[in-house]
């Protein structure tokens, strides 16, 4: 086995301390029970690392318990004591959870706090039932989302959606 293949495996080891939700947890409370606390797995075409870097390109996917984030690329960044502080996903951007997905041209996740921040046309969806704007901030700990505007044609600093009432 290579060197840089060697530090890969020891990379991907040391990540298994990582991010990305599952909604089910968020009931939990305690911190070993939070869901940014839970283990993970990352995949893609190609990677590299350096010391305050992981990069993930082609394909790049990160998943932890039952929640994904895939795009195009993804890079991972490390505090000073080289543990994993910061996500950033850029291209095409999906975060999934059981019940809803998500949808922008970049996302930043910030590991002690739990916070997804999707930008650039968002849309969320859960069910059928669709929300679109500029900017959303997801906890993977609490499940709480809040939307923001951008500007976007005749709808302007505005977000919009399409709810459907239990039975239709």
């Amino acid at each position: 086995m290579t060197a840089m293949k060697m530090k890969m495996l020891a990379a991907a080891t040391a990540l298994t301390v990582l991010v990305l939700p599952s909604v089910g947890d968020a009931q939990s409370g305690s911190a070993a029970g939070r869901t940014s606390n839970q283990p993970i797995a990352f995949g893609a075409d190609s990677g590299e690392q350096t010391a305050e870097t992981i990069s993930l390109r082609g394909r790049a996917e990160v998943t932890q318990g039952d929640n994904r984030l895939r795009a195009d690329a993804i890079t991972l960044y490390r505090d000073a004591s080289g543990d994993p502080d910061r996500v950033e996903a850029t291209g095409t951007v999906y975060f999934v959870t059981p019940t809803q997905s998500m949808r922008g041209d970049r996302a930043v996740y910030s590991i002690d706090g739990g916070e997804v921040v999707v930008t650039g046309n968002v849309v969320l969806t859960q069910g059928r039932n669709v929300l679109t704007g500029g900017r959303l901030t997801y906890n993977v700990n609490t499940d709480a989302a809040t939307m923001a505007g951008a500007p976007r044609g005749s709808a302007g600093n505005r977000i919009q959606g399409v709810f459907y009432p239990n039975g239709n």
